[in-house]
């Protein structure tokens, strides 16, 4: 054992602390954003938050690769076929009507965007308190999703 400094005698006895009270107590997640930081934080501990949101975002982020690389490639290949076929004559595009279709597009969307903002805000309000009840899993998603991205 350690002695103190200044000390002569070597079995001094020794307070051992019960650390299972502490890890219960709400920590400066708790005090940031509330007493109830949500019923996964209850259930799990930390590590299995963090393995959970890690796995499951690995996964989503894997399958969003795969799926956007064919999805771009599609996208990609009919714009390349479209390009070649409308340079050899296959196919004439009328660009006034596209314009005008555009242009009409345009329209409706401007009507439509003050919905659809409302819905946004609405979303965002959602996703933001399922944020803040379970940061430490959502922090473990996030992690796990750009290495699935970069995997």
């Amino acid at each position: 054992m350690a002695r103190r400094h200044g000390s002569t005698e070597t079995d001094e006895p020794v307070e051992l602390q019960d650390m299972v009270g502490y890890t219960r107590r709400p920590g400066w997640i708790g005090r940031v954003f509330g007493a109830g930081s949500g019923p996964i934080a209850d259930r799990y501990s930390v590590p299995t938050q963090i393995a959970i949101g890690g796995a499951s975002g690995w996964c989503a982020g894997f399958v969003c690769q795969k799926v956007g690389k064919l999805a771009a490639t599609a996208v990609g290949g009919g714009f390349l076929l479209l390009q070649i076929a409308n340079h050899t004559g296959y196919v004439r595009v009328d660009w006034k009507r596209v314009e005008r279709d555009m242009n009409k597009a345009r329209q409706e969307l401007a009507k439509r965007a003050d919905f659809a903002a409302s819905e946004v805000n609405s979303a965002m309000g959602e996703v933001q308190l399922f944020v803040k009840k379970n940061l430490v899993i959502t922090g473990g998603f996030i992690g796990g999703f750009l290495l699935g991205l970069a995997s």
